[in-house]
């Protein structure tokens, strides 16, 4: 995690037009492409709310980013441990963070934890208002499984890369 200096010289804010989304590059062209060319198009319609960490020195640059938006759990692609705690609904509702990542530039920083904890923290606050009973991701490749699981997001285990965390637990992270 980076250490308290450097947070006081960034902040995490809803994406705007004129943030400098070009010079971005994660090293995932799915990845940089989507923060180029959809994230505008989603966020004027409704699909996905990205935010994005910028230095405030040079509020245009893009250090990373995160995308948030609603989702709805099929109960039964649950683990059957996790299922038997919850309503028989259909679907459960859920905070789905569609999207993570960090410029190569500022990798091995902590800025994906650091851009996932505001993430969490967002989803723990939305969910007193509009009900969510936890966070999912889904997983680009292996190395990011392995970065969510030390949150302790577990994995759905029908669903390749797909993982989740209970909303309880998320919250436990901020006591």
């Amino acid at each position: 995690m980076p250490g308290q200096s450097q947070l006081l010289d960034w902040v995490i804010e809803p994406f705007r037009n004129d943030h400098d989304r070009m010079e971005f590059s994660c090293g995932n062209a799915s990845l940089d492409r989507y923060l180029k060319e959809q994230a505008g198009q989603d966020l004027r319609r409704g699909c996905a709310t990205p935010f994005v960490l910028v230095p405030k020195q040079s509020p245009g640059l893009i250090l990373g980013y995160y995308t948030l938006s609603s989702y709805g759990i099929d109960i039964g692609e649950l683990p059957e441990n996790v299922a038997k705690r919850l309503p028989r609904y259909p679907l459960i509702p859920a905070t789905l963070v569609g999207r993570l990542a960090v410029d190569q530039r500022h990798q091995g920083q902590g800025l994906g934890e650091f851009l996932l904890m505001n993430a969490l923290h967002r989803s723990v606050m939305q969910s007193a208002q509009i009900a969510a009973a936890a966070v999912v991701v889904d997983a680009i490749d292996a190395s990011a499984v392995k970065f969510y699981r030390r949150f302790g997001f577990i994995a759905f285990p029908s669903i390749a890369g797909r993982l989740f965390l209970p909303m309880k637990a998320a919250s436990g992270l901020f006591r």
